[in-house]
């Protein structure tokens, strides 16, 4: 069976200030195109379909333009909610749209119950399991305390539970979103830190021939049937070394699997440079990057007059300027963003503890902290899942 995986659309989400819907719309088209041109048996998309909980009209037009296509091409389609998503959302309808084909998962209850397709070898068994926010789903999967591990662990103990009931040789892939132990993250995904622990490992998985997984947006192989493929569409300069694809992967009649990645389309490439703006205005080796999405970092020891504008004489599709003077992280005139870089919201409430207690807090103390912060974080989704 041939499968193409796919995630983190985001529809309805800009890079900076560029609208990136006729992108998407672009990457429909290509999906639409591969799907046709490679003879493809299942498509599956592991969340993140919209970039918020209430997306706009436009991102929802084209949402409901990509499920008509999807449908016209009479392939099965099996799609779960992110954690970017509403759940209840996109769920709506589910079982009228699932007879066009079009399977959303996005109950976390049933976990366990597969989408069961067929080919000249047998059944294959698709599990979808939606963003599972610990908070919310830790009673449904009876676990004591909220973790991703936990709740994760959970809902594959359903799903395992279920397999052993089906005919020997039945082949099994679960599509998840989840950030597992081992992905490389970017700066564009939202943080799903619970208890100071954000992952999970790849084990929790085991016992089943693929699991395509959304939540990270670059293309990654975790292991060879743990995978995943990445948003098709960059959403940071973080993602300026990222090859965006789609993976196609080949399930044979014992669970083997090959893998080959698909290109999305590139709306533009993206460029990160940094230097003076002196140096960025003249270097010759820049001349590749001039018709780029460009972040500029500048270095200067003072702040150059008008750099924008100077900047977009050259590279007319400058979208970030950082200003960033060459200064050890002890300078007093260090900036503050630069002196908190890389730090967790939990470190840095620390350090604060520290600066003015003169010590930091104790084993007792960093845990209510860490409550403090899942309690925030929990209480934005509660209300972003209730809007």
């Amino acid at each position: 069976m041939r499968l193409l995986h796919t995630s983190d659309w985001h529809l309805g989400r800009s890079f900076h200030r560029v609208n990136m819907l006729p992108a998407q719309s672009a990457f429909i088209s290509r999906l639409v195109a591969t799907v046709r041109e490679r003879e493809v048996d299942a498509v599956l998309v592991s969340g993140d379909v919209y970039d918020r909980a209430v997306p706009p009209l436009a991102a929802v037009e084209l949402f409901d333009e990509a499920l008509h296509r999807l449908a016209d091409l009479g392939v099965p389609t099996v799609m779960i909610s992110g954690n970017h998503d509403s759940a209840r959302r996109l769920g709506v309808g589910a079982a009228l749209i699932g007879r066009a084909g079009v399977h959303l998962r996005t109950d976390p209850s049933a976990a366990g119950t597969p989408v069961v397709l067929a080919d000249a070898h047998g059944d294959v068994a698709f599990y979808g399991l939606p963003y599972l926010e610990p908070a919310l789903v830790k009673e449904e999967f009876g676990v004591e305390r909220a973790g991703h591990e936990s709740v994760l662990a959970a809902a594959m103990d359903r799903v395992r539970a279920d397999l052993a009931t089906r005919a020997p040789g039945t082949r099994s892939v679960v599509l998840a979103h989840a950030f597992v132990t081992g992905g490389e993250p970017s700066d564009s995904e939202r943080d799903i830190t619970v208890g100071g622990v954000a992952s999970v490992p790849a084990g929790v998985f085991d016992g089943v021939d693929y699991v395509a997984l959304g939540h990270l947006h670059g293309s990654q192989t975790l292991t060879e049937r743990v995978r995943y493929s990445g948003s098709p569409l960059p959403y940071s300069f973080s993602e300026a070394d990222h090859r965006k694809t789609m993976w196609l992967v080949d399930l044979d009649a014992s669970g083997a699997l090959t893998a080959e990645r698909i290109d999305c389309p590139v709306p533009r490439a993206l460029a990160r440079i940094s230097g003076t703006l002196e140096e960025l205005l003249a270097d010759p080796a820049l001349a590749r990057h001039e018709e780029a999405w460009v972040e500029a970092t500048l270095t200067d020891a003072v702040r150059p007059a008008e750099p924008m504008a100077r900047l977009t004489e050259r590279f007319p599709h400058t979208l970030s300027l950082v200003f960033a003077p060459e200064r050890g992280p002890d300078d007093p005139d260090a900036s503050y963003a630069r002196r908190l870089a890389g730090r967790s919201d939990q470190e840095i409430a620390e350090d604060f503890v520290a600066h003015v207690r003169g010590a930091g807090p104790d084993a007792r103390e960093r845990g209510v902290l860490r409550d403090a912060f899942d309690a925030v974080r929990t209480d934005d989704v509660v209300r972003e899942v209730a809007r």
